[in-house]
């Protein structure tokens, strides 16, 4: 039985996705944790930015003086090293998602695709452990870091367009919303597993007893993330069946499907905006959602005088929350529609975020409005990957999605830099949040007007 869509292609009006299917599609999102919770946010990324890799003399001369202006200056070089490798990377993704995602949807490869750049993520991030906590291997720890942000990214792509293969269009925001939310849970696990077991809760080593030299501690946590993603990865790619090919007249070579990603995008432009409308807005938002957890750490530490131990024990806390959100708020996303709750969720961050520019500096204060605005992070990423499937025509699904991840890239500068020009006007690091809220206005702003119905691409 098939429906059609205000002239669009007819789509499936339910599929019949099976338990099993779900939770293996699912698996990929909690194995996914060990890159975005260990490599990129807790763990190695903090590795690579800390005095193991400046100059020991440099490191001997300060004495221990975090303020000591030649270790502040070497630590910021040793940090726009990283930060060129990822914008390297990301340009990488930006010219590259939309046309592999196109390619595979053609193909009928989708899973084949997730599979090869999932393991070249797990491998990236097993050759970690050979990053060692000196100077030499700053640029070794960079590159792998950034390699491992692009097939990250590109197995995104396919990944998320997997979504309509496991779900039905009554089921798809619960399904979703469990994706996300196995994805936070999985981190928390896999983080409680490390602190407790390579890297300890308070004082290093670990019950494991694994010697800090060289931060082995930290490079074998890494390794033990790479097995931990590799295995949870397996499930998707045995249980979730494979897109059948497609016969398309404009299957070409690599090279011209950047001509046929631009005449998608010249008959989105003409047919039907919603998608196109969609992309900025989310491009947008996202970022802001990107600033909340970016930026949150560096305001509870200098404005709210949490500790190190602090600062991981709240990150903790804020995935468990917006992991459990997450799942809750796909239910919502069903009843009501992702636009519904993308729209109510932005202005909740909006008023918490404001709020926290009035709460003082005692710490109970930052818990609250910071689990308050995790609450409601995780379920706009989850409702806008909704809200996209939703509107896009089936068996496009991941070039779109290559598209999503290329608009999500093109505007990462704007929380970081809002966040800056703030805290540089003021000198006061609260006022940054005036940077991610505008922003996050911004989102809101965009997306109200964005219709929530299925586009036609021929």
């Amino acid at each position: 039985m098939t429906r059609s869509t205000g002239g669009a292609p007819e789509i499936p009006a339910t599929r019949a996705p099976s338990r099993p299917g779900v939770l293996a599609w699912a698996l990929w999102d909690w194995g996914s944790a060990a890159f975005n919770a260990v490599v990129t946010t807790f763990v190695f990324s903090t590795f690579l930015a800390s005095s193991l890799f400046v100059n020991p003399a440099i490191v001997s001369a300060a004495d221990g003086d975090a303020t000591d202006p030649a270790l502040v200056r070497a630590l910021a070089g040793n940090a726009s090293v990283v930060a060129t490798a990822l914008m390297i990377a990301g340009i990488l993704i930006a010219v590259l998602a939309p046309v592999l995602g196109q390619r595979s949807d053609g193909s009928g490869r989708r899973k084949l695709w997730l599979g090869i750049n999932t393991l070249v993520v797990v491998l990236a991030m097993a050759a970690m452990v050979f990053v060692e906590g000196a100077p030499g291997y700053l640029i070794l720890g960079a590159t792998l870091l950034a390699v491992g942000n692009v097939f990250f990214e590109f197995a995104g792509v396919n990944y998320n367009a997997m979504l309509v293969q496991v779900s039905s269009r009554e089921n798809m925001g619960r399904v979703s919303g469990f994706g996300w939310g196995m994805g936070y849970v999985g981190g928390i696990v896999l983080l409680v597993i490390l602190l407790v077991g390579f890297i300890g809760l308070v004082n290093s080593p670990g019950p494991l007893g694994v010697t800090t030299d060289g931060g082995l501690h930290i490079r074998l946590a890494v390794l033990a993330s790479a097995v931990w993603f590799g295995i949870f990865a397996i499930p998707v790619l045995l249980r979730v069946p494979e897109i059948p090919a497609r016969e398309r007249a404009n299957r070409v070579g690599f090279f011209r499907s950047y001509r046929v990603l631009w005449a998608t995008l010249t008959k989105l432009w003409h047919r039907d905006r919603q998608v196109l409308a969609f992309l900025l807005a989310s491009a947008v938002f996202r970022d802001g959602l990107a600033g909340v957890f970016t930026f949150g750490a560096i305001i509870a530490a200098q404005v709210f005088g949490f500790t190190s131990s602090g600062v991981l024990y709240f990150a903790v806390a804020a995935n468990v929350v917006a992991g459990i959100s997450t799942i809750v708020a796909g239910r919502f996303d069903d009843r009501f529609g992702s636009k519904n709750v993308i729209v109510a969720s932005l202005v909740a961050l909006i008023a918490t975020g404001t709020a926290v520019l009035f709460i003082g500096t005692a710490q109970v204060g930052f818990w609250i409005a910071g689990l308050i605005l995790c609450a409601f992070v995780g379920p706009i990423q989850s409702a806008s990957r909704t809200f996209l499937a939703r509107i896009t025509p089936e068996g496009r699904e991941g070039e779109i999605f290559g598209l999503y991840a290329t608009t999500g890239r093109a505007v990462s500068f704007l929380a970081p830099g809002l966040f800056a020009l703030f805290v540089g006007l003021s000198g006061d690091t609260r006022l940054g949040i005036l940077g991610i809220v505008l922003v996050l206005a911004a989102g809101l702003l965009l997306m109200i007007p964005v219709k929530a119905r299925q586009t036609e691409i021929s």
